[in-house]
């Protein structure tokens, strides 16, 4: 049948059925700072073969190896293909060029949608080489079987995928658009097999494909990465099991050639023949090169495609181990056997003694191998020898399973006797269950991955990995989905934004806030300062400047007096034509054009906006407000911004951020603990108090207490008057500018004054606001200058009313005085206003002479017009 492309629905077989998956539980929601990547299984999910990994992450796909199950014909043998719209994938890793990582890479690019998108497929330089000649071979060795209408692909078509195949060296990082880039390691599996580390937006994850660290004669084992990744991704194909060390396994092998040989029958070794197949020849050329009684039985490498494969190992010598490479430095190749011959035919081969014959492919499913173990299986003189890893329902595997089996099934279906003997000697260059756990564990992922590996070797590992991170109290999750099942790995992260330009230029201390431009690029974060945008990034800023005419029936006083309520203060002046401006938190300047007509003008901005809408909607409701119609003069005991503050110490340092209330605090304190009251204190003498300084009790403190509770009462500053509907508060002026001035009115000497100095609090004459906080026998106070909170009697109180304190100062400041806007960037501006403009882009204007404002913003900006 012709080949299915990706939109064509396709009945499978019952063994390709998609697997049934439980439902899953509710996913709990993730954390505010946590990453989600999907990862899902096509193929080698809990099974060797046919490996397809989709990965998934912040609306990016990565696809890694797409290969068929060799054991398989036609579509059965490709993963899952309909479960992905290949046109979404933005890439295709392949790890190696074994069938059952890139069998499948031309039906993906030449049979479904995958050319309809942006995705390219990468590779090593010598993995391209042999993948060439495999597909060649896979589609040669296919065409001669009984399976010719089950073809997935044409020559052709592998030649025209091959050309669109890009190639990558080791270590060579790749960035490709939308944040993704990968960097492939040594895998020490075949030739040119490669670890992808893949990263997403930050996300690293290690796709290893097929990995071995054994040193052996020709090949760099796999590496182990300077990157930690997040999560790997691994095989786990002997599960737990433990494999012979090289020295035994290598003896063992020519001991069961040798005895094969020479009782004079011919020794049949199945080879992959990019794999094992070049090491088992180096190991034979180097015994008979040692061994003169073996010279006159000869050795061949039965493929296809062998001397084609040959030729792409002496190409990429420089990536082999350094003992190939130095042999190669004497002007020696050392792929060039002496005691090996290469058939291209074995029909035409003349069978006719004791030899030893490595064969293709490596499963004796079909080609030169299985032709040649029907044909040596009935005499007991011939010998097999297994030196791969053998999948599920191949010959290979059916052999190895079957103890006692007497005969086997021919290519066309007539009974074998099997009288030839048959060892085992694994060269499989994969990790045994030993080097696998230790690999792992190098690697130090927090999410482990198991693939490629049959449901119990799998189950295995991933117990004796649990068992593991337990005993060393490492928070280690591993995963093993089968095929088709979507794995969602939740990771918590944290996001970095590298600072340039004069932000890194100046960095900052411990705890200190930083403020930039944050730029994104590919999910990759920079920081700088925005008179740096055009000199690192190439772009300008703009401003716009708008407007908004408003019809005015109320007078100008109500709308300030409106203003001043909703945003705690306003800055009053007028511009160069004398029209009034009010200023609202220094983004918003609403001008009196006529006596009916008021204009909003704002740079526009999130927080400039939010602003603007707000101070409109004032505007609009002003008519209609009942608060304007009621409104009515109220004298309230408040302590302006001024130079004078009694929050502000003399020599202007505070640890608050901002200036304390004192009249929005006392309350909100006097609410909760039912007692809070401001005082004056003058610091402590510096002489030391002497035993005849105490009075007859001996308790001074006490008599002090009850000497300014009095005085208090005898002298207050304000009397609360509580008996109407509405509270009222008459301050003593006289009092109100005495303290002020730093003196309480009482403790003058002979009518003279005390002032202190600017600068330490500890200055003679200096007295400190302080709010006194009485519950039951506890006294905590709070100097308001340091805003540190005291209490001889109780620490917990103390840190109770601190807390309080906090809360009160969140709530009761003004947002004039709480929130400074973020106005828009003007363009060229590097520090400096300016000519003629505010920092905020603002006209400039003069206040009216006399005139103040809360805050004090004029001042603090220094660009107003006085």
């Amino acid at each position: 049948m012709p080949p299915r492309r990706f939109n064509q629905p396709s009945p499978l077989p019952h063994h390709r059925k998609r697997p049934h998956t439980p439902p899953q539980p509710e996913a709990a929601p993730l954390p505010y700072d946590s990453l989600t990547v999907s990862v899902t299984m096509l193929g080698a999910g809990q099974e060797v073969g046919r490996s397809c990994c989709v990965i998934q992450h912040r609306g990016r796909t990565i696809v890694c190896d797409a290969g068929v199950d060799p054991g398989a014909h036609g579509l059965p043998s490709l993963p899952f293909v309909d479960e992905l719209d290949w046109s979404t994938v933005d890439v295709l890793l392949i790890t190696h060029a074994h069938l059952d990582h890139a069998g499948g890479v031309a039906y993906i690019m030449e049979k479904t949608n995958f050319r309809d998108g942006p995705g390219k497929v990468y590779m090593t330089h010598a993995t391209k080489g042999i993948y060439r000649y495999i597909m060649q071979d896979f589609i040669r060795v296919r065409s001669r079987s009984n399976a010719t209408d089950d073809a997935l692909f044409s020559e052709s078509d592998v030649l025209s995928s091959l050309s669109a195949i890009q190639t990558v060296d080791y270590h060579q990082s790749i960035h490709l658009p939308g944040g993704i880039h990968f960097t492939p390691y040594h895998a020490g599996h075949i030739l040119g097999a490669s670890m992808f580390m893949i990263e997403i937006a930050g996300l690293k994850i290690l796709y290893t494909g097929d990995v071995s660290r054994e040193i052996d004669r020709h090949l760099v084992p796999a590496e182990i990465p300077l990157e930690r990744p997040d999560v790997m991704i691994g095989e786990s194909t002997f599960g737990t099991m433990a494999l012979e060390n090289r020295q035994d396994k290598e003896s063992r092998f020519l001991n069961e050639v040798q005895k094969i040989v020479r009782r004079g029958g011919r020794c049949l070794l199945p080879v992959f023949v990019a794999g094992s197949a070049v090491e088992l020849l180096l190991i034979l050329d180097e015994y008979w090169s040692k061994n003169p009684d073996l010279h006159s039985i000869p050795i061949y490498y039965g493929s296809h495609l062998a001397r084609q494969c040959m030729e792409v190992y002496k190409q990429y010598i420089h990536s082999m181990n350094p003992s190939i490479r130095s042999t190669f430095s004497k002007h020696e190749n050392p792929f060039q056997f002496k005691h090996i011959s290469h058939l291209r035919d074995v029909a035409r081969w003349k069978d006719d003694g004791p030899c030893v014959m490595l064969a293709s492919p490596g499963l004796m499913h079909a080609g030169p191998s299985r032709q040649l173990l029907e044909k040596w299986a009935p005499e007991s003189k011939n010998g097999l020898i297994l030196t791969g890893y053998s999948t599920t329902g191949s010959m290979a595997r059916h052999i190895t399973d079957k103890t006692g089996l007497e005969d086997i099934e021919g290519l066309n279906g007539q009974k074998i006797p099997l009288r030839m003997s048959i060892e085992t000697v694994s060269f499989a260059q994969h990790v045994d269950g030993t080097q696998n756990t230790e690999f792992i564990e190098q690697i130090g992922a927090a999410h482990v991955v198991l693939v490629h590996g049959e449901r119990h070797q799998m189950a295995n590992l991933r117990n004796q990995l649990e068992k593991n991170a337990k005993h060393n109290e490492r928070d280690v999750k591993i995963h093993s989905p089968r095929n088709t099942e979507k794995l969602d790995i939740v990771l918590r992260t944290e996001h970095m934004a590298q600072a340039i330009g004069r932000l890194a230029s100046r960095p900052p201390s411990t705890s200190q806030l930083v403020s930039g431009l944050l730029l994104s690029k590919d999910f990759s974060y920079t920081l700088l300062d925005p008179s740096d945008l055009k000199d690192f990034t190439g772009l300008e800023t703009s401003e716009i400047k708008q407007r908004q005419n408003v019809r005015l029936n109320v007078g100008w006083d109500l709308v300030k007096w409106h203003l001043e309520g909703m945003f705690g203060g306003v800055e009053e002046g007028a511009d160069k034509n004398g029209t009034p401006i009010i200023r609202v938190m220094s983004s918003v300047d609403l001008k009196l054009v006529t006596e009916r007509e008021l204009t909003l003008e704002w740079i526009a901005g999130t927080s400039s906006d939010m602003i603007a809408d707000a101070a409109l909607s004032l505007i609009l409701g002003i008519e209609e407000s009942r608060s304007s119609v009621k409104r009515k003069t109220l004298t309230l005991f408040a302590f302006p911004f001024t130079d004078h503050n009694p929050t502000v110490p003399p020599g202007g340092e505070t640890k608050s951020s901002n200036t304390v209330d004192i009249d929005r605090v006392l309350p909100f304190l006097t609410a909760h603990f039912g007692s809070a009251e401001l005082v004056y204190i003058s610091p402590p003498s510096t002489s030391p108090i002497k035993p005849e300084d105490e009075d007859d009790n001996g308790d001074l403190n006490e008599d002090k207490a009850e000497i300014e509770a009095e005085r208090s009462e005898e002298d207050p500053v304000a009397k609360i008057d509580e008996s109407g509907d509405d509270v009222k508060v008459e301050v003593d002026e006289s009092r109100m500018e005495a303290i002020l001035e730093g003196d309480d009115g009482r403790n003058s000497t002979n009518g003279e004054e005390q002032s202190g100095k600017v600068g330490g609090d500890q200055e003679e004459g200096v007295k400190r606001p302080t709010i006194l906080v009485k519950v039951d026998a506890h006294e905590a106070s709070i100097d308001i200058w340091t805003m540190t909170t005291t209490c001889a009697s109780s620490t917990s109180f103390a840190t109770r009313v601190h807390g309080v304190l906090a809360m009160a100062i969140a709530t009761t400041t003004p947002l004039n005085v709480a929130f400074e806007s973020a106005t828009g960037l003007v363009s060229g501006q590097s520090g400096t206003p300016e000519e003629g403009k505010e920092r905020n882009g603002l006209e400039s204007f003069v206040r009216p002479e006399g005139s103040s404002t809360n805050e004090g913003l004029a001042d603090e900006k220094g660009d107003l017009d006085m």
